[in-house]
């Protein structure tokens, strides 16, 4: 199944032309080369059209789309675009590894609805780390619900027929940057079979931007999903999971702020996750580790 399929890669950008560029060299060096690619162009201003038409390879489709700041749309319009069994996703500030395809197919030939790998983890200042988003049993709905996240977009290769039947991903802007997480909840949901990957099959490059704003409408999104899912479970104890799972959103945003050297956030952060849930371990531990780089903080502004 695996060698003679041909999978529907869907690559959303806006104005990221020279890393858009190295996407697409990634993606011609596939030894898996049964693909076709539907690139959804946001009207960028800057060379991105250009760098497609520079492959002129017969594969790649680009498509013109307004997605009014929601990424979900532009997925949306690429995976409806065509018409392969299966369908991958692949942004364009990420590369893939040459065996990334033949490698991510084989699980499909045994049955696999969704196949996702671990990537590595490329800094802006080019130090890495693999990153492994899951074991085979995270693919279970309530582990997804509430443990969080386990997949990566561009480590997502899936069945075009479990996205026809999850309605593909939500377009609400209220959850744009976790707009996938509601897709994998969803098509958990169905019983579909997930299978986890231990190879790093490609990059999720880490960019330099607006940090603090990044990390604040992640976290809202990541609230909006889970509020939209447990709306439909009742009863006390799922009130009480819903608070703790919360109090690990603010939890996993104080962790991201401290590691960002925005202390203030973090602390913030810290004190919403304690007040929800203050009944897990994590927390306290973070807790001293914030007040060590408060006292560092504070050691430096007087001795400057």
């Amino acid at each position: 199944m695996g060698a003679d399929m041909t999978v529907d890669v869907v690559i959303p950008t806006y104005n990221h032309a020279v890393l858009l560029r190295e996407a697409l060299v990634s993606l011609v060096a596939q030894t898996h080369t049964d693909w076709r690619a539907f690139i959804v162009n946001n009207f960028s201003t800057d060379d991105t059209i250009d760098v497609i038409e520079s492959f002129g390879d017969s594969r790649m489709t680009r498509i013109d789309f307004a997605n009014n700041g929601v990424i979900g749309a532009a997925r949306n319009t690429g995976v409806n675009a065509g018409t392969s069994p299966l369908v991958a996703f692949l942004d364009s500030d990420d590369v893939w590894y040459p065996n990334k395809l033949a490698v991510a197919l084989t699980p499909f030939e045994h049955g696999a609805d969704l196949v996702c790998h671990a990537e590595r983890w490329v800094e802006t200042d080019g130090s890495s780390r693999v990153v492994q988003y899951g074991t085979n049993n995270r693919h279970r709905y309530s582990a997804l619900l509430y443990r969080g996240n386990a997949l990566s977009t561009s480590a997502v290769v899936m069945r075009r027929s479990l996205l026809i039947t999850t309605g593909g991903f939500d377009i609400d802007p209220a959850i744009v940057t976790a707009e996938d997480y509601d897709l994998w909840l969803r098509a958990a949901r169905t019983g579909a079979r997930f299978v986890f990957l231990p190879d790093a099959l490609g990059e999720f490059h880490r960019r330099a931007g607006s940090e603090s704003s990044r990390i604040t409408r992640h976290i809202a999104a990541e609230r909006a999903v889970l509020t939209k899912h447990f709306a439909s479970r009742a009863g006390i104890a799922h009130r009480i999971r819903k608070r703790q799972r919360i109090a690990l959103v603010d939890y996993g945003a104080a962790r991201s702020f401290q590691r960002d050297g925005d202390i203030g956030e973090a602390w913030r952060y810290l004190a919403r996750c304690l007040t929800t849930f203050p009944f897990l371990i994590r927390p306290y531990a973070a807790l001293l580790l914030l007040m060590r780089d408060s006292l560092r903080r504070q050691t430096r502004r007087r001795d400057g």
